[in-house]
């Protein structure tokens, strides 16, 4: 199987990867940066002329009239300057958008496609973090860096061949000090890295305490530990504010310093440029040459100050880029041209899968079974007994030994694409969107879902929502019920299905006339499937094809009706349920 990387980037993890990938409006910024900023000295020449001519028509040597045509030239060198200006600051914006859009969906792909044990070593307030303000921070440093090679090189460069083209040695004076501000920016790069850096951590220990503080609120107050918890969560606060103070400091208010040491050589620029004025200095100045000449100067200075404030912000967005760079790794997309042939998987083979947890025991053992395209197997057990744990082998979120084979394919050697082709998988706690009803069960597909909500019970009040299946669903699906959540997830599953369903517990919401539909509904649906139906609810269990029993990692394959003759603890625990149906009924 051939793909290519998400996000289009040939090499996510490479900065430079991400400007190779904008190379058509990086052109046009270039472009309309180099007229823009050699523009700008035309600003200075200009103010210069008219000063002189302002003087003269003082003098009475020129007529008022003469300064029109001078401004109106100016004006529209000017206009022509910023147009220039308006085209490189637009596609330097899109530059910046399209990168941060692409480093977002780097970042998307890689946390998605890293399993919950990867996740569960990972800080969820840290991630979140990441993921909110890091990559912003990379695209806003790579946008400063780009808008600045222009705004500040370019303009430097223009600025500095005007100055050395009216009087070199006083160019060389005045501008001795501007060297200076970029000195001391440099020298402050690991000062501001390591409050950046600490910064970052705490507004990812601020998030973890927040969720921490929200999810464990009733556990906290029952027990209470609430005044405790509360001064915990104070602390982390008070850490993050002095944290995002004294980072905001070093970054920003430095800027008031490099001003001052660029500006300090106006000092000899007035005294040496005077006497240039008066006949007595290095050169034979005007007042145009003089002006010219400290316009020039002093936007030189502001441009340089302007440098040594993005030396910051470029160490800011490094900080950023050190930390989530280790999740912008390449995710191969599946080429849908060269896929497998998934129209006949075949049936599912279980034989001697034994597994465990990464440093934990054994929980699975020695487990053999078979299900045929069209069949239904029930996975049931008392608590602990590995019925779960059998369900999510399926996703290979860690290795297991022996062989669970979909027709003549091993599942351990397929690609993550192929597996989501071939498994699908619905867990006991529905993870649902906070997006509409439909788009929870397109998942970014488009057809039609209505045979979907009628298998799964849902067409009904779906069409008595606000917007129909249009409806927005909520954070995790919180407008919705227990029972509507398990069911929407279900509706996804048959929606997305592939050859093989494993369903944890997908009835424990719904009654049992409900489960009983559910079931006739799934059978229809998955007559050319293998299905995987775990649960501890065993009053559908007659109805299926066969039953596998899980009792200390171990498993037995049969049917219902052998298992009550031969299992005297699968009969106990269906008989148990099937009174209490009964009493249920009668009452």
């Amino acid at each position: 199987m051939s793909g290519r990387p998400a996000g289009g980037v040939e090499h996510p993890e490479q900065l430079r990867s991400y400007f190779k990938m904008e190379w058509a409006p990086l052109t046009l910024v270039t472009v309309s940066g180099l007229l823009y900023n050699a523009g700008l000295t035309a600003g200075p020449y200009f103010e210069g002329q008219m000063a002189q001519r302002l003087f003269d028509i003082l003098k009475g040597a020129r007529a008022p009239a003469s300064m029109a045509p001078l401004a109106g030239m100016y004006l529209l060198t000017i206009l022509v300057v910023q147009a220039m200006r308006s085209v490189k600051r637009f596609y330097v914006r899109r530059f910046a958008n399209d990168t941060a859009r692409a480093m977002r969906r780097m970042l998307y792909n890689s946390l998605v496609h890293k399993s919950r044990a990867q996740l569960r070593r990972e800080s969820v307030g840290a991630v979140m973090t990441r993921a909110v303000s890091d990559v912003d921070a990379c695209a806003e440093g790579m946008r400063k860096f780009t808008t600045e090679v222009f705004d500040t090189g370019v303009a430097l460069a223009a600025y500095l061949t005007m100055l050395f083209v009216y009087d070199w040695r006083l160019a060389l004076l005045s501008c001795m000090f501007t060297p200076a501000a970029y000195l001391i920016a440099s020298h402050l790069k690991t000062t501001v890295t390591r409050y950046g850096a600490a910064y970052k951590k705490s507004a990812g220990e601020l998030s973890d305490a927040t969720l921490d503080r929200v999810a464990g609120a009733l556990t906290y107050r029952v027990y209470g530990r609430e005044p405790d918890r509360d001064r915990a969560y104070e602390a982390r606060l008070s850490d993050y504010e002095r944290k995002a103070a004294a980072a905001n400091l070093w970054e920003n208010t430095m800027q008031p310093i490099y001003n001052f040491i660029s500006l300090a050589g106006v000092v000899p620029l007035i005294w040496l440029g005077a006497k240039n004025v008066l006949g007595t200095g290095w050169k034979t100045w005007d007042i145009a040459a003089f002006t010219t000449f400290l316009a020039c100067f002093i936007k030189l200075a502001a441009k340089s100050s302007s440098a040594a404030k993005l030396f910051n912000a470029v160490q800011r967005a490094q900080v950023s880029w050190s930390r989530i760079r280790p999740f912008m790794q390449p995710y191969e997309e599946p080429d849908t041209a060269t896929e497998l042939d998934f129209a006949h998987p075949g049936t599912l083979r279980v034989s001697h899968l034994s597994f465990a947890y990464p440093g934990g025991p054994e929980i699975l053992r020695d487990v053999s079974f078979a299900v045929r395209p069209g069949e239904i197997a029930g996975v049931t057990g008392p608590v602990a007994s590995g019925k779960s744990t059998l369900g999510r082998v399926f996703l290979c979120e860690s290795p297991y030994r022996g062989n669970v084979r979909i027709g003549e394919r091993e599942l351990s050697s397929l690609s993550e694409y192929e597996r989501s082709r071939l498994v699908s998988y619905l867990g006991h706690q529905p993870e649902l969107m906070s997006d509409t009803l439909a788009e929870n069960i397109r998942l970014g597909k488009s057809g039609d879902i209505a045979p979907y909500l009628r298998a799964a019970c849902l067409e009904r009040e779906a069409a008595e929502m606000p917007d129909g299946a249009d409806t927005f669903a909520g954070s995790g699906g919180i407008r919705l019920s227990g029972g509507q959540q398990a069911r929407t997830a279900l509706c996804r599953t048959l929606y997305n299905a592939g050859a093989v369903l494993v369903l944890d517990d997908p009835f424990s919401a719904v009654d049992r006339g409900t489960a009983r539909e559910l079931l006739q509904n799934l059978r229809e649906l998955s007559k050319d499937r293998a299905v995987l139906l775990i649960s501890h609810r065993l009053e559908l269990f007659p109805l299926l094809d066969q039953v596998l029993w899980m009792e200390n990692g171990s498993c037995t394959a049969s049917t219902h009706g052998e298992l009550l003759e031969k299992n005297p603890a699968y009969a106990r625990l269906f008989r148990a349920q099937e009174g209490g149906a009964e009493r249920e009924t009668k009452n």
